[in-house]
């Protein structure tokens, strides 16, 4: 974790000088000379700090009734499965850790699906539902994206280090998310390079959950919305979004 640290937690010092609380500031790594670090083995203790952690890059897939077929009023947004993919990370934390093996935590950061349409059309602004024109440009990138504001709670369990210093890491949780912005990029030899922001009736706020199993810092990740991609698009109901691939950070 990169940043500042914040923890609170039981002291059972008796230099008042510097532990005459039960809340201590560390900032930047464990070179601290401050004394409330070596009281980091008693547990319960808290945690809050910035960090830049659990960066996800993977794959989105697109599910329509439980099927990963697009049903025919949703053929517009077929898509190119090796260029539409997910990406987030986390930038803030805060949470108990009870054990050495075990934490939980609340988290908040950035998350996007960016899809790469096959067709050549373009979503339209601000119309009643989710709307499309066919055009006769031919696009070499066509990309429909998300952008949100994830919060994950993460319930998170590790094993001891193993002979390499080395841990196993098991987390998952629900998560949360608040709409930014939803955007279209184009490029065509026509027009060059477009892009195009609007809502473009996603979800407002999206909810589901997710998994994370790694050694060390790498390892792979799920997760799935619950919700509906869309929102005030009958049409779509049912269309949802499923993510996997590697994650980089624990």
């Amino acid at each position: 974790m990169a940043g500042a640290l914040f923890s609170f937690g039981q002291s059972t010092s008796n230099d008042t000088s510097k532990n005459n609380g039960s809340f201590s500031i560390h900032i930047g790594g464990h070179q601290s000379n401050d004394s409330t670090y070596h009281y980091k083995g008693h547990y319960p203790r808290g945690f809050i700090g910035i960090t830049l952690s659990r960066l996800d890059l993977g794959l989105a897939t697109l599910v329509d009734h439980g099927s990963f077929t697009l049903q025919s009023q949703n053929q517009f947004l077929s898509y190119r499965q090796w260029k539409t993919s997910n990406v987030g990370f986390d930038v803030f934390q805060m949470g108990i850790k009870f054990s050495p093996n075990f934490k939980l935590y609340a988290s908040a950061g950035f998350d996007w699906t960016l899809i790469r349409l096959h067709d050549n059309i373009t979503i339209l602004r601000n119309q009643p539902t989710l709307t499309y024109r066919q055009d006769s440009i031919q696009y070499s990138k066509n990309r429909f994206s998300s952008s949100y504001l994830r919060v994950p709670l993460s319930f998170a369990f590790q094993t001891n280090e193993d002979r390499h210093g080395t841990r196993w890491h098991f987390i998952a949780g629900p998560e949360g998310g608040f709409l930014l912005e939803g955007m279209i990029k184009q490029i065509s030899k026509e027009f060059g390079k477009q892009k195009f922001y609007n809502p473009y009736h996603f979800s407002t706020f999206e909810y589901g959950g997710f998994a994370r199993v790694g050694y060390g810092d790498f390892g792979i990740f799920a997760k799935y919305y619950a919700n509906d991609m869309f929102q005030d698009s009958p049409a779509q109901q049912g269309l949802k979004n499923f993510s996997f691939g590697f994650t980089l950070g624990f």
